[in-house]
């Protein structure tokens, strides 16, 4: 079966609801009878099959994100639902102090395993609703965080993550959720899947090999990993082979797989939404020197946002965020 992320999502939290009983679901506007399903389709219907483990909250991320870590403390497992990333910043004490150090604190004694689940990305809607946040919680002990840009991937590293003892962070791009209707977005991408029929999982922190190639090695996540696909299969009329490595996994980062690949190729361009100064990309491209800076034949190259909030206008926002042609524009410098 071919599902959108936002269907894959959905049929992920349906199957680990009926598997688990300790699995519930929490946020704002999730269980409203004939809503939307959340801000993006994501649980839409599942309130009519789950209707006491489908909890509607107040507009109070620290209050409901303490309410899900007191959860998973006492042996639930509650899956998290923000409307959007930037909306983290409201619970950033409960996810960094509480629940990312409980585990540790505790000596073992105490797991926090909770899954939060957060919408990221520039789609139109102004600075406030546009922010990639993940930057903020990559290298906070305690977290793994995964950032899915497959149908595939989202329901297999869902599925891993609440089976997970410890708290996992889950960012999906609004432009690859797929949805319909009142929630459809404009400037969609595809990311549909073949779905299995069988269960199955994604193991936490695995990078995906995308597209195999030998002279350049692009990283990406979410939906930079498209926008490099795209790039890659400019830079081929060029006669530039671009590998293209889903990272996906971005704490811990499978430096396994992205070092196979920069062996191989000997130059790296590293593409990420959000801004550039302290982002993700920058840490990436120093693990990547230390571990593997005598297989490097040029600098690497990073793709990124410029350092300010995400503009509202159509036209500048696209000038805003990182393009198909400014990834090819950065493995021709490389080349």
């Amino acid at each position: 079966m071919r599902l959108s992320i936002a269907e894959a999502l959905r049929s992920a939290i349906a199957e680990e609801m009926r598997r688990d009983p300790a699995v519930f679901c929490l946020g704002e506007d999730i269980g409203v009878p004939g809503g939307w399903g959340g801000a993006f389709t994501v649980t839409l219907g599942l309130e009519k099959e789950f209707q006491d483990r489908m909890i509607d909250t107040p507009i109070s991320e620290n209050g409901f994100f303490g309410v899900a870590t007191g959860a998973a403390i006492l042996g639930m497992r509650p899956i998290v639902d923000v409307q959007y990333g930037d909306f983290l910043l409201c619970a950033m004490d409960q996810i960094h102090s509480n629940a990312s150090m409980l585990r540790y604190m505790s000596g073992g004694a105490v797991k926090v395993p909770m899954v939060m689940r957060a919408p990221v990305g520039a789609t139109g809607r102004g600075a406030q609703h546009a922010r990639n946040t993940e930057r903020f919680f990559v290298g906070a002990p305690g977290i793994k965080v995964v950032a899915p840009s497959t149908a595939y991937d989202a329901k297999g590293l869902l599925k891993a993550a609440v089976r997970d003892d410890n708290p996992v962070m889950i960012f999906e791009h609004k432009l690859l959720y797929g949805s319909k209707g009142a929630r459809a977005e404009t400037g969609t991408v595809d990311a549909t899947s073949e779905i299995p029929d069988e269960d199955y999982v994604v193991p936490l922190g695995t990078a995906a090999i995308r597209r195999q190639g030998t002279q350049v090695t692009i990283l990406a996540w979410l939906l930079m990993a498209h926008f490099s696909l795209t790039a890659a299969q400019q830079l081929e009329t060029e006669g530039i082979d671009a590998e293209v490595v889903d990272v996906r996994s971005l704490s811990p980062f499978d430096y396994d797989t992205i070092g196979e690949s920069v062996r191989k190729t000997g130059r790296v361009v590293i593409v990420e939404e959000g801004p550039k100064t302290g982002g993700i990309a920058a840490e990436l491209a120093a693990g990547i020197m230390e571990r593997f800076g005598d297989s490097l034949l040029a600098p690497i190259e990073r793709v990124a946002s410029p350092d300010i909030p995400a503009p509202f206008a159509p036209v500048l926002e696209n000038a805003y965020r990182p393009s198909p042609q400014r990834i090819c524009e950065a493995a021709r410098r490389l080349l």
